[in-house]
């Protein structure tokens, strides 16, 4: 019964043909929302960061799931993640703002530095999520390199 079911959803389960995520249709659901945000477009490595950003509930434009991310020393570049999608999805007339939720290691910065480059380029503004302590977070058992840049990017 439960391989039935997995191989159902494996059967029918494809990309979005907008942003790139699982689904099983040709387009997927967030992206066919006329209330989301279409002027925001929020590049994200994984379907479960995609996940993450939607269950905080403070985020309403749309997405373009990478499903990976750069990693030069294990040979995965530009073109293994289809980075020409993302920027013809960005640049399509309509999203002014591309916010880059890579996760915060050397791998996710170096994709959001590649992106960020192509991005301006192009005349699109382009943010990062930022970084630091996390509500709640007691100092003592916050990383140096969090507490780094909680220090770098503090706001009045």
């Amino acid at each position: 019964m439960i391989s039935q079911a997995l191989a159902n959803a494996v059967s029918h389960l494809r990309h979005c043909r907008r942003c790139n995520t699982f689904t099983e249709d040709e387009i997927c659901s967030l992206c066919l929302n006329p209330r989301r945000d279409a002027t925001q477009l929020c590049v994200v490595e994984t379907p479960a960061d995609q996940n993450v950003i939607e269950a905080s509930h403070s985020y309403r434009g749309l997405y373009f799931v990478l499903m990976g991310r750069l990693a030069p020393l294990s040979g995965i570049g530009p073109d293994d993640l289809g980075f020409r999608r993302v920027l013809e999805r960005a640049t399509d007339g309509i999203v002014t703002e591309v916010i880059l939720a890579t996760s915060f290691t050397a791998e996710g910065d170096v994709t959001a530095h590649y992106l960020s480059e192509a991005l301006r380029e192009r005349g699109l503004t382009v943010t990062r999520l930022a970084r630091g302590v996390p509500a709640g977070g007691e100092l003592e058992y916050v990383d140096a390199s969090t507490i780094a840049w909680a220090l770098a990017e503090r706001r009045p």
